[in-house]
Order: structure tokens, then sequence, then C-alpha cells
């Protein structure tokens, strides 16, 4: 997500949507076993997408990216999926002739380029990464033939290859677009030309299930909700491997306002994830899995709030509530190496959101199913997740989206979590907690989160510390977690 044109673009949730406000320092109480149990689709959900020309750069140039992703793997016993696409995809064209992975030019410090080739050497990179990979490429500028050249090249070198994009947030595209030959840009064109797509490079590469269709930015005039039936009453399903949609709640672009304690609080979350529902059902419809493809705080690289804390905290509860609604993975994107505010790492930083991520991805790993235990309508989140055919949650995940600020004078609130239906044999349940200073805190500013006591080396990305649980007893089957402003934690459940 690129372009200052998207301010307008944004998913910004209308500003009526507001929380009823708990006493400060209260008790909430919640049964654990009285969510409702839906299926969590993927090991791994809560995945990676790097903007096609900043790829290689990523992986050749920034020495920790690979500890980086050894850390998530390591928090989700499996692997981190990775989407390599955005804005640039269609700005891309492939050359089997060129010898390094990508060639450019960026017309201003810390943007993006304007046009790019890139060769096979791409794809060896891709393969390097030894993880299921979405490549995504290009169909805007309308060059079949070139596209279909690096699919092949894709298929022939990307072992974990899980899908193909063809092209980047089509309901952006319009009328002088090469790919709209002078047309109106509608949906109907748009679902026209990528089934005729799909079948011929499914066709060239006599493969089924390789395209992530869809990838659009702003559900509902483009949409899955469109789209699905289009390639249903077409019989291309078999090529279509997921649908995708694209999903900023705020924007960064072209002076567009954004604001921290609206991103994290949690009602504001769950409505802005209730958007999509739709979506999901039109996939489900189908029998296809939907992911967000590519995600994050704020569009044009998240402005002043994507680096901070609060940002961990939002992604934290933005990740379970959509794999609650049914998307199967995020895919958050990291854009321009050195200006990209929302990323989880840098050249030689590591920032706040991967905290988030790393919280995230622990608290589903290994679980087959979600439930969200509170109703939405307040700033405290709750999750149960459980173990195949368990009705008693494994881990619950408590998120404090209170939003508290380097400014405050006063102590930090908290609330109580009043954990019933435990059980009566249980003693005690551990306790692993996401804290910071603040809500606005940056770790490149040296403000360290830390998720079980562990930070993370700006360096490196190695873990510094030893991982610290608390422990919670539990009387009568309930157990009391206390949570304060701007923090999150994951109970688990012996």
């Amino acid at each position: 997500m690129l372009s200052k044109d998207l301010a307008l673009l944004s998913l910004l949730l209308p500003l009526g949507v507001s929380s009823y406000v708990l006493p400060r320092d209260s008790t909430v109480k919640l049964d654990v076993t009285a969510g409702d149990k839906r299926p969590i689709y993927d090991a791994a959900p809560v995945g990676l997408s790097l903007e096609f020309f900043a790829f290689p750069g990523y992986v050749q140039d920034v020495a920790s990216t690979s500890q980086c992703f050894a850390n998530l793997d390591a928090a989700s016993q499996s692997q981190t999926r990775v989407r390599i696409g955005g804005t640039t995809q269609d700005r891309a064209l492939y050359d089997a002739t060129l010898t390094s992975p990508a060639q450019f030019v960026i017309p201003t410090p810390g943007g993006a380029p304007l046009n790019l080739t890139y060769g096979p050497s791409f794809f060896d990179l891709a393969e390097g990464l030894k993880r299921p990979v979405v490549i995504g490429l290009n169909r805007r500028l309308n060059q079949l033939n070139n596209t279909i050249a690096a699919a092949k090249q894709a298929v022939k070198t990307v072992s974990g290859l899980f899908a193909l994009e063809l092209g980047n947030e089509p309901d952006l595209y319009t009328a002088t677009d090469p790919i709209a030959s002078n047309q109106s840009w509608t949906p109907a064109l748009d679902a026209k030309i990528q089934i005729d797509w799909q079948k011929a490079v499914s066709s060239a590469l006599d493969k089924d299930d390789i395209v992530e269709a869809g990838v659009f930015l702003q559900p509902p005039k483009f949409s899955v909700q469109e789209l699905a039936p289009q390639e249903e009453g077409n019989d291309t399903l078999h090529i279509v491997k997921t649908f995708a949609d694209h999903a900023y709640p705020q924007s960064a672009c072209g002076g567009s306002k954004t604001d921290l304690a609206t991103l994290m609080e949690h009602s504001r979350v769950k409505a802005f994830v209730d958007e999509f529902k739709p979506e999901v059902q039109a996939a489900v419809a189908v029998g296809k899995p939907i992911v967000f493809g590519e995600t994050n705080s704020a569009t044009c690289g998240g402005g002043g709030i994507s680096p901070t804390f609060g940002a961990a905290i939002w992604l934290a509860d933005y990740a379970l509530q959509a794999v609650n609604l049914g998307y199967s993975r995020l895919y958050f994107h990291q854009g321009t190496i050195g200006n990209s505010p929302y990323s989880w790492w840098g050249a030689t930083k590591v920032f706040s959101p991967y905290y988030g991520a790393l919280f995230a991805t622990e608290a589903l790993s290994g679980m087959s199913s979600i439930s969200a235990l509170d109703n939405g309508t307040t700033s405290l989140a709750a999750y149960g997740l459980y173990a195949e055919n368990e009705n008693v949650p494994k881990k619950v995940v408590l998120i404090n989206t209170d939003y508290y600020q380097n400014t405050t004078t006063t102590g930090r609130p908290s609330q109580t979590f009043s954990l019933s239906g435990l059980g009566n044999n249980l003693q005690s349940v551990n306790v692993k907690r996401l804290t910071a200073p603040y809500a606005t805190s940056q770790q490149e500013l040296g403000q360290v989160p830390t998720f079980g006591g562990v930070s993370y080396d700006n360096s490196t990305c190695n873990a510094v510390g030893d991982a610290k649980f608390e422990q919670a007893g539990v009387n009568n089957g309930t157990a009391n977690v206390k949570v304060y402003s701007s923090e999150a934690v994951i109970v688990y459940i012996s």
C-alpha cells in the first residue's frame, strides 16, 4: 500500500461507533466455556506481506530478517506465511535475461519505483524463504504473456508457492490503465478480465488451485461478493486457491489524520472486522477460504500511530477478531525499508508491532477453534482458544484496549477479569503478559515492550531475557487476572 491517492479510500469507521466505558479498576466476569466456537483454518494465520520491489532488500540487505521469521515460526510451531506483492507488482514486468533480482530507480528518497523489471533470481530469493509464499504478478499493464512467463518461472523455482495474484487492488484501476483498454472500469469488467486471465494462466501452467482471486481494497463495490458467483458461473472455482481482501482501518495518505486511541479501541476493531462478514459468507458459499491478503493499521505506511505499542495491542485484537470471523490468514504489510512505519522490523530496528504479531501467533498456535468471550461493546476483549475436540479452552486471551499515553500523570488503571468455568480440579493458571510503558511506546526510541519478560534485539532480532510467567490461583473453578490499560495477556489453562 503506497499510493497517496488512497486517502479517501481507507476503510474508516464511522465516528459514531463508540464503546461502553467501564469504571476504572473494575471486575468483569467471563465464563470461559460460554463462547461460540469457530474453526481456525490455518496453522499460522498471522502472516507477512512484503512490498514487491522491497522484497529483495528485506532478504538480502536486512540482516535480522531470517531471525525475525524464526521467532515467529517458533511461536506458531509452523512456518510463517509470506505474500510478496503490493502496489509495485502492478508496475513490474518480468525479464528472463535480467541477472539481478530486480532493477529499478527510486525517484525520491524513501519512495517507490514507478516501474521496474525483475528476473529469475527474484524467484530464487522467494524459494530461499523455505515457507509458503503467495507471489503477486502484474495485470494492470495488460501484458498477459509476460505475466504467464513470470508465473512459469515461479512454479518452476518456488517449491513453497501457495498461490499467484493477478494484479493488486483492481478496484483502484481506471479507464486510462492499459488493462481497461479505455473502457469504463467496473466490477463486471474486472471480473470478466480476472476470470479470463485465470483461465489463461491456469492453462499455461497446467495447474488448478493456483490463483488468489479478488485482491480488493474496498468492498463492497468491488468485492468477493460480486466475484465469487461469477467464478462459480464460469466454472473457474477449480483455479481459485483463495479469495483475498485488503483492509486498513485508517489512512495516513494525503494529509489524512490517524488516531491511536481510535485504532486500538476494541469495539471499533470488532465493528471494522464485522464489515467484512458478507465477504466471508460469499467465499464460504462457494467453498473457498478467504484471507486478508494485505492489511495493516493505516494506508501509506501508517504515519505516527503505526510504530507504537498501541499498534501491537491493535494487531493482536484485530488478528484474533478476523480469525474468529472466518479469515484463514492475515498478511501484514511491510513497505519501503526505512520508510514504512507499520513494518515489524527494518534495517537496524525491531518495531513495537512485532510484539503484537508474536503474541497473536503464540495465542493461535496449535489451536483448532476460537471463540469471542466478550460482546464487543467495551474496550475489553476476551477470546477462548481450543484444542481439537475440547470444550474448555487451552488458552484465554485478555486484552485491555484502554488508551494509556505517555502524558498520563496518574497510576495505570487496570481491569480484573474473573474467569469462571475452569474446572474444580485446577489450582492455578499461568499468565504471559504483553506490556510496555505506554500505548505510545516505540522500541526505536528506547521504550521497549516485553512479551513474557522477553524483548527482541534491534540489530539481530534475537530474544533478550528469559521467558516469565505469572501465576493466578483458581478457587472453585474461577481465576482473577488483572490486565492494565494498553496491555494483553495469554492465560494458559492446564
